[in-house]
């Protein structure tokens, strides 16, 4: 329940410089004045802001920017009362997209004013929370792997450039222990809390955020005809049935490794294996689109 006249904190990642930052912290705050509004000068600084905010026992703490932002938001104000609104301002959005939240400022606004709040499992990797998606191995990899510079130059296409390098690579093993599961091996996977990855596409068809479960594909081959076939099943929504993809559900899952594989949540990196997956149910209030 959100009081008539709620505290409310927003907290910016203004990834724009000069006069487009300045023009979109103006808009905000004509449209949104009754909110605090403040902007993240680093990486974990979201984190410690929410952590603020919900320390001050604030109602809504809402996370403007992308899915980053959101990540480390959303940690900040895990275990506290406080209700996560979104805002998603930021190059990527996949988790406002999952909960069908307006890409137009007005209308996101006007959804949070709304007050519809729904009930969201968490998810966690050793410790650190996720709303929508981690991954151990591929992309992972091609995220650490691609260069900051090469990446403001080329933007996305720098992933693929990383991605076809990666894939001339022998791949590690991975060996996944999941509660409910025999143990099983691949090259890579992803483990997902809602639906899509990297835009409008549907890894885990089956995916609810309020089963108390994790969605896991396993990847067995990482070639790139592999990725190839494996992205045209993932189109034609085909990909859980090839016999080389592993596709389940588990509220517990422990991955290791032949080497040293880097793991991301939200596509942010978070140290490297082993990591064990886990899911807490309903542990994150958001406010979503009413029904």
């Amino acid at each position: 329940m959100i009081p008539s006249k709620p505290a409310i904190t927003i907290i910016l990642n203004p990834a724009a410089k000069g006069e487009r930052a300045r023009h979109l912290i103006r808009r905000l705050q004509d449209l949104f004045p009754e909110a605090d509004l403040l902007t993240t000068k680093r990486a974990g600084h979201a984190r410690d802001l929410a952590k603020q905010a919900a320390g001050r026992g604030d109602d809504m703490i809402i996370a403007a920017g992308g899915d980053g932002t959101i990540n480390e938001v959303v940690n900040g104000m895990a275990g506290s009362k406080s209700v996560l609104g979104l805002l998603p301002v930021g190059t990527v959005n996949v988790f406002a997209m999952e909960l069908g939240i307006p890409s137009k400022l007005e209308k996101a606004i006007a959804l949070i004013r709304e007050g519809h709040i729904k009930r969201l499992d968490l998810a966690e990797a050793n410790g650190r929370s996720f709303v929508q998606l981690a991954g151990v191995g591929f992309d992972a990899q091609t995220v650490q792997n691609t260069d900051h510079n090469f990446k403001k130059a080329l933007g996305p296409l720098s992933y693929i450039v990383t991605a076809a390098q990666l894939a001339s690579q022998k791949p590690p093993v991975l060996t996944v222990e999941a509660q409910g599961f025999k143990t099983s091996q691949g090259s890579f996977m992803l483990v997902g809390n809602g639906r899509y990855y990297g835009g409008p596409f549907q890894f885990f068809p089956e995916a609810s955020m309020n089963d108390g479960l994790l969605d896991v594909c396993l990847f067995k081959n990482l070639t790139h005809i592999d990725l190839i076939r494996y992205f045209q099943g993932i189109v034609s929504g085909s990909h859980t049935r090839f016999k080389d993809v592993s596709y389940f559900k588990s509220p517990l899952i422990r991955v290791t490794a032949d080497r040293e594989v880097p793991v991301e949540v939200d596509g942010e990196l978070h140290g490297q294996v082993p990591v064990t997956f886990s899911i807490k149910k309903s542990a994150l209030a958001v406010l979503v689109p009413g029904v």
